[in-house]
């Protein structure tokens, strides 16, 4: 190659590489709004059994990408931003699962304040970002601790969340949680007595569309 044919290589590949960092520093600092209450609540109920398959089967990436998905498809997050968030929360999740106590499983914390932190940051509903979080990992640890726990612990704690984030009264959100909460029983109650099968996996995905449908005529009441 002459020395003029790789000047011009250098400046093409200089060109796109200022490119591609104004498009990265664009999607990240650009204000945006996000709208909260605008979701597809079937399609939120397949990516949330898609998660839940992911991370009780151990596959990290496969997590990451079903969340960066939700954030972009479901509440309209640019591509580096859904990715940042997805990293986020999909590492929460996993020092969430290795975790053996209170203690353990706090130190997912930090991560889940970035990922709603970061949603907070384009959001159309002001919430309070720390409060969220902790409601988050709340609910995870009576899930995980639910031998000692009522019943209707969890589903109250998942109510609790989403009641935190659009700031509406807990006793709207209770079907949305109860349902839920119903979802994760059977696949807990399932996975102890042999493992999951495709018709349990159908049935959680019914529970959940019904659980997001729910919390979606909540919110827009």
């Amino acid at each position: 190659m002459s020395r003029r044919a790789r000047k011009i290589v250098f400046r093409v590949v200089l060109v796109l590489l200022v490119l591609l960092v104004g498009a990265v520093l664009y999607d990240l600092y650009i204000p945006r709004t996000t709208h909260l209450r605008e979701f597809d609540a079937v399609e939120v109920a397949r990516l949330e059994t898609a998660m839940w398959r992911s991370y009780y089967e151990k596959q990290r990436l496969q997590l990451f990408n079903q969340l960066s998905e939700t954030l972009r498809t479901q509440y309209h997050m640019p591509l580096v931003r859904s990715n940042q968030l997805a990293y986020y929360a999909a590492n929460a999740a996993f020092t969430f699962k290795q975790g053996h106590g209170r203690g353990d499983y706090e130190k997912a914390l930090p991560d889940l304040v970035k990922f709603y932190g970061g949603i907070r940051k384009m959001s159309d509903i002001p919430f309070e970002v720390d409060r969220v979080a902790r409601l988050e990992l709340e609910w995870w640890i009576i899930h995980r601790e639910r031998a000692r726990h009522a019943p209707e612990d969890l589903g109250r704690a998942l109510a609790e969340l989403q009641a935190a984030i659009y700031q509406i009264p807990v006793d709207r959100l209770m079907e949305h949680g109860q349902l839920r909460a119903e979802a994760m029983t059977i696949r807990d109650a399932k996975a102890e007595s042999g493992g999951m099968k495709e018709e349990d996996w159908a049935k959680i995905n019914e529970l959940l569309r019904r659980s997001w449908g729910s919390l979606e005529k909540a919110v827009k009441l």
